[in-house]
């Protein structure tokens, strides 16, 4: 294909125009939300055995006390101390009474309602001073999200006009953007290593992924922990050939890329593109493209099945003009001013200048942040990462505008959370049981003490999984990799600390039980540990087999039979190192 009549639409174009379907539009004026302290907290947070009780106003003491007798509870005024006229008493209640009591006391004339003691939690608001200026943040639910994920270890491409990572041929320093790691790109427009943004729009989408955030300057976002990667494709007209675009694209894959976001796209059908594309998904990375602007239907790379096509809503959740519609829809997300940064004109005023733009470029970003947080919890399969973001949005009628509804990346990822820990604990105790039987089946005995806890908790949930609820790793700052490594298992650690061998699932294995078993076997105090971090790489490997959101080398199929075997052999090591008869 020549490359004259190779050109491919560019997203950043800066105003309205058909066949331009997907562009950033500066806005005279920002637009914002502000930030609150608290929310009603969701999964998991209420005070388990107690309700609390809102009485008709003017009941006295005794009123409100023989409410409760009548049920069979004790009620105290939740406030003692303060006098007004309005009464809130709280009560404990039996677990398994609660609903029954709950009912009873709804019937009472004399009881306005009762509910759950719910827990409201200060939510880790960052000090970026335009950070309420980011509408678009909270309605992904970003500041839910920092409290269980930030993308740490996850590498995003962003394949667009280059990133502001660069200063003279080196790092950037002095910007907002300083802060935020960047890794190796590559410039197809200029055929050199240096990726730098020379236009604008680059910047900004790459900034709404992994901006740096709580460091008292300009904005946040989403996946803060994670790297970026420039891969400049769009020139500083804001257009590019689709011969470098799906360079770009096979380049990024193949050079360490988990997530590629395209802001960027074209009315017309492109083979190489699409190959790339293609490509890039084998790989196991997870694509997000901008669904166009041209308020028609979905353009190019996006309608492409292995692409997450975003759409673009507003503030009030509606579907923005020109966001592109059609069946190829996935997920909408914010993309009506959105408050960002971009870059400025030979480093003037440290490059600090915030740009609030409208687009569907605008919009791929934020579910490209998204696609990082889970893909640094462990879910690294592309076809997982889109369920999981479609299963818990917000949902919207019309699929053509929205597809499965409106991002909530924290809910998402709160989502993501809970379900590893729930399904792999419920795993382990069965687990648990089932070699106990086993062993003393055969005439032996289980070994005692929290060792083998331990180890099991290590290698199957992690040591500390419910560290977010005490909202630590969200203010952890430098340290957060260390939260990040104690509320994960052993076999997600290379998520961390070497994430390209994350695909051949060499911790999510035997490997691990069988190494200690090698060193300490005939250690009295250090065997039970080893059995328990063999039965937790064991409900891990049935966890991992059994949902399939991990990407593995091999394919899905030989996933399943790699995690069969790896529990199969975990299992018996357990079995093994478990029985007091064989020390």
């Amino acid at each position: 294909m020549k490359k004259r009549t190779a050109v491919f639409a560019a997203s950043c174009a800066l105003g309205l125009s058909v066949g331009l379907p997907a562009y950033a539009e500066p806005l005279s004026s920002s637009t914002g939300a502000p930030t609150s302290e608290a929310t009603v907290a969701s999964v998991g947070d209420i005070l388990p055995g107690e309700i609390v009780v809102d009485v008709k106003d003017g009941l006295s003491d005794a009123e409100i006390a023989s409410i409760g007798n009548e049920v069979g509870i004790a009620l105290r005024d939740n406030s003692p101390g303060i006098k007004d006229d309005a009464n809130l008493a709280v009560a404990e209640v039996e677990p398994s009474r609660l609903e029954k009591i709950m009912a009873l006391l709804r019937r009472d004339p004399r009881v306005e309602s009762v509910e759950p003691a719910y827990v409201a939690r200060a939510l880790f608001t960052p000090n970026d001073p335009k950070f309420a200026e980011q509408w678009h943040m909270k309605r992904a639910g970003a500041e839910r999200a920092w409290e269980f994920a930030c993308g740490e270890g996850v590498t995003v491409a962003v394949v667009d006009t280059g990133i502001a990572c660069y200063d003279e041929g080196g790092f950037m320093k002095g910007t907002d953007l300083a802060g935020t790691t960047c890794v190796s790109g590559y410039n197809f427009v200029g055929k050199n290593d240096i990726a730098a943004d020379d236009q604008g729009h680059g910047t900004h989408v790459a900034g709404t992924i992994a901006q740096t955030t709580n460091n008292g300057v300009g904005v946040a976002g989403l996946a803060h922990c994670a790297k970026l990667m420039p891969v400049k494709v769009l020139s500083k007209q804001g257009w590019g050939t689709m011969a470098d675009v799906a360079e770009g694209i096979r380049w990024a894959a193949d050079h360490g890329a988990q997530v590629i976001n395209l802001s960027l796209g074209a009315p017309m059908k492109s083979k190489v593109v699409e190959n790339a594309v293609k490509h890039a998904y084998d790989k196991g990375v997870v694509v997000v493209a901008a669904a166009g602007n041209s308020g028609r239907s979905v353009g190019y790379p996006a309608a492409y099945a292995e692409a997450i096509a975003v759409s673009a809503t507003d503030k009030n959740d509606n579907i923005a003009w020109f966001s592109s519609r059609g069946p190829q829809v996935a997920i909408g997300a914010p993309g009506v001013g959105v408050t960002q940064q971009t870059i400025c004109d030979a480093g003037k005023n440290k490059c600090e200048q915030w740009g609030v733009f409208n687009g569907t470029s605008m919009a791929s970003p934020h579910v490209a942040g998204a696609a990082a947080l889970l893909v640094g919890q462990g879910i690294t399969n592309p076809d997982a990462v889109r369920a999981v973001l479609q299963s818990t949005a917000s949902p919207k009628e019309d699929k053509n505008l929205f597809g499965a509804g409106i991002l909530e990346a924290g809910k998402a990822v709160v989502h993501t959370h809970f379900a590893h820990i729930v399904v792999r604990l419920a795993v382990l105790l069965g687990l648990a049981l089932l070699v106990t039987r086993q062993i003393k089946k055969k005439g032996g005995s289980v070994e005692r003490g929290a060792g083998k806890w331990v180890g099991a908790l290590f290698a199957g949930v992690g040591l500390l999984p419910f560290l977010p609820l005490l909202g630590i790793p969200a203010r952890a700052g430098h340290l957060r990799w260390i939260t990040e490594l104690l509320m994960r298992p052993l076999g997600e650690w290379d998520l961390l600390l070497s994430p390209g061998l994350h695909k051949w699932l060499p911790l999510a294995s035997a490997a691990p039980a069988f190494a200690l078993t090698a060193l300490f076997f005939n250690s009295k105090h250090l065997r039970p540990f080893v059995g328990g971090v063999a039965l937790g790489s064991a409900a891990l490997a049935i966890q991992l087999g059994f949902s399939g959101e991990s990407f593995y080398a091999l394919g899905p199929f030989m996933l399943r039979i790699w995690c069969a075997v790896n529990a199969l052999l975990c299992f018996w090591v357990a079995r093994m190192t478990l029985d007091t008869k064989r020390a």
